[in-house]
């Protein structure tokens, strides 16, 4: 049986990423980036998919775990009748080969301790020729090669390799795991316990120049690590997951690969980041942002690599079965080429926060969003596959029309507030022309709510934005019967759902859990709602799905009361940051409505 999502842990080195057990067993690495083929696979499969298993002997789950403070660097600790023994995780920081540390500590007693590497190259795919070189395991598959450097002894079993050995009180015993390039020379060793300590410096050094004090505060240091491990430093993208194929319904086919960097995240990320003191991050992912849409933006893309990559071609592997017989597995996303015009106003928006909060610009990214806009004219009358990237007919989303006004008023901001030039009289006549269409066709009398498509009579929770964007205050009597509507219709125990499955054809079968990022977009709307014992309830509740160590994954089953999808999820953790930041008073990541402008089409829901 398959550990639970919230059974894993983060390892990361801001390069590449691994998700390690409470049984001890790292079951997902990939090399030397996040996007890499897996080594370790076992996530999507079984032990023979790969993996790296250092625990106690008799396989029973750890009694606790825990992240040194401020860092990722893991301790987890197994208490028994024999002793207590602790094993040290983490990914040091990326300063050549990348590579993963483990130590063994014992605390007390005598403990018989078991480790078993199984190491698979190309998810699973390739059995690697090993052999001993230098005091070291050196396994070569293709252009992929991993040693193993450890004192204790090894040996060959069932096509992986073993070791048992005894630990007592005060012993510690090292394990080190180096990727290279197998055409290249072995890497030199390693000292694992001055890696452990490096890497727990870097951390503590880095969340010290965090800015937050409210609730939940350790957890919005974690979720702020969570952003930072997720970051592809070389480059500044951040991707939206470590993982592939975690399923948003157990047995199901909602399946998909998020190693990549969507531009949408743009608008949550550098909000979150900005505003909790990481002006540094945010930069090199406004400028990954650049960089990643220059040249034709009619040939815009809602997602692209971590080094900006733009074919990104979906396949699905025969071979692995699945987390909990999920298939298909997947690597590449399918909607790299989708139409999606809400990505033009979350860029836009993005970088218009970042002006707003002090961040340099350059005369490059205004070029650039002019000719986005000039695009953008062009495109908004037409339908897409909007946010949830639909894989049935496109429709005019109400959602991606909001965001398209959203585009056009930042651009009108843009001009008033910073001076920036450019044709203001049109965008603004363009703004109101679509902000004039959405309250007369995206908001559906008869439902008494504004509606997830033009002539579709289901909600959406991507409606919620529509005051977080200021395209509407949440005290608007037609935005304040959207909030109730989904409140009563597309919510489950009080978490969100994206929209109903049951309703609504995305082209793709079956269910899925609530959605987390949108459960934390209602909190927001409650708070501007003035309803700030219900927005806190809800924050806290969510806060409270998270595991033992603090991480969320895309989606939660208020039913079987774990964690779905791809994990962990950045959506996740920006939502927790941005609503931690609201509910404690920080105004900068609202975007407020002239009241003046935007009366047009009120319905009186009387």
């Amino acid at each position: 049986m398959a550990d639970r999502i919230e059974d894993y842990a983060l390892l990361g080195d801001t390069h590449a990423a691994a998700l390690v057990s409470r049984h001890g067993s790292i079951d997902w690495l990939c090399l030397p980036r996040f996007d890499s083929p897996a080594c370790f696979a076992a996530l999507l499969g079984e032990a023979g998919h790969g993996r790296w298993l250092l625990a106690p002997t008799g396989g029973r789950p750890a009694s606790r775990r825990a992240y040194r403070d401020g860092s990722l660097v893991l301790e987890t600790t197994w208490d028994s009748e024999d002793g207590s023994v602790t094993v040290i995780d983490c990914m040091p920081p990326r300063n050549a080969e990348p590579d993963v540390v483990r130590i063994v500590r014992c605390t007390s007693g005598r403990v018989r301790m078991r480790m078993e590497l199984v190491v698979r190259f190309d998810y699973g795919s390739i059995v690697p020729w090993a052999r001993r070189v230098d005091g070291g395991m050196v396994f070569v598959g293709g252009p992929d090669a991993l040693v193993l450097r450890t004192p204790v002894a090894t040996e060959g079993r069932d096509r992986s390799t073993v070791a048992e050995f005894t630990v007592t009180e005060g012993d510690e015993v090292p394990f080190t795991l180096q990727w290279f390039r197998s055409h290249e020379e072995l890497p030199p060793a390693r000292d694992a316990a001055a890696d452990v300590a490096e890497a727990e410096g870097w951390w503590r050094t880095w969340t010290g120049h965090t800015t937050y004090e409210g609730p939940h505060q350790e957890m919005v240091a974690r979720s702020l690590v969570v952003l930072k491990a997720l970051t592809y430093a070389p480059t500044g993208g951040i991707v939206a997951a470590p993982t592939t194929s975690l399923p948003e319904h157990i047995g199901g086919v909602r399946n998909w690969d998020y190693r990549f960097c969507w531009l949408r995240d743009a608008t949550f990320t550098l909000d979150g980041l900005l505003v909790a003191g990481h002006r540094g991050e945010a930069e090199a992912f406004r400028d990954w942002l650049l960089r990643a849409v220059a040249g034709d933006t009619h040939a815009l893309q809602i997602m692209y690599g971590v080094a900006g990559e733009r074919r990104l071609t979906e396949v699905e592997l025969s071979w692995l079965p699945g987390y909990e017989g999920s298939a298909p597995v997947r690597v590449g996303n399918g909607a790299w080429d989708q139409m999606q015009h809400d990505v033009y106003g979350e860029v836009m928006s993005a970088l218009h926060d970042a002006r707003k909060m002090g961040m340099d610009d350059s005369g490059d990214a205004w070029e650039i969003q002019r000719q986005m806009l000039a695009c953008l004219e062009e495109r908004w009358r037409e339908p897409d596959e909007g946010i949830w990237e639909v894989r049935s007919e496109r429709m005019h989303f109400t959602h991606s029309k909001v965001m398209a006004w959203v585009a056009f008023d930042r651009a009108v901001h843009a001009v008033e507030q910073h001076g920036l030039e450019g044709p203001v009289d049109r965008w603004r006549a363009v703004r109101q022309e679509i902000h004039d269409e959405v309250c007369e066709r995206g908001f559906d009398t008869e439902v008494g709510a504004f509606v997830q498509a033009y002539g579709q009579p289901a909600l959406d929770a991507s409606l919620l934005m529509i005051p977080l964007v200021g395209f509407l205050p949440a005290t608007d009597p037609r935005m304040t019967a959207t909030i109730e509507a989904i409140e009563r219709d597309l919510t489950e125990d009080g978490f969100v759902h994206r929209y109903d499955t049951g309703v609504t054809d995305d082209g793709l079968p079956g269910d899925e859990g609530t959605f987390t990022l949108c459960s934390f977009w209602l909190a927001d709307c409650l708070h501007q709602l003035g309803r700030e014992d219900d927005a806190r309830a809800l924050f806290d509740r969510l806060c409270a799905t998270a595991n033992d160590v603090g991480l969320l994954a895309e989606q939660w089953d208020p039913k079987a009361g774990r964690q779905l999808g791809n994990f962990p999820q950045a959506f996740s953790h920006t939502g927790l940051v941005n609503t931690a930041f609201r509910l404690a008073g920080h105004d900068e990541l609202d975007h407020h409505c002239d009241r003046e402008e935007h009366v047009a089409g009120e319905v009186d829901r009387t």
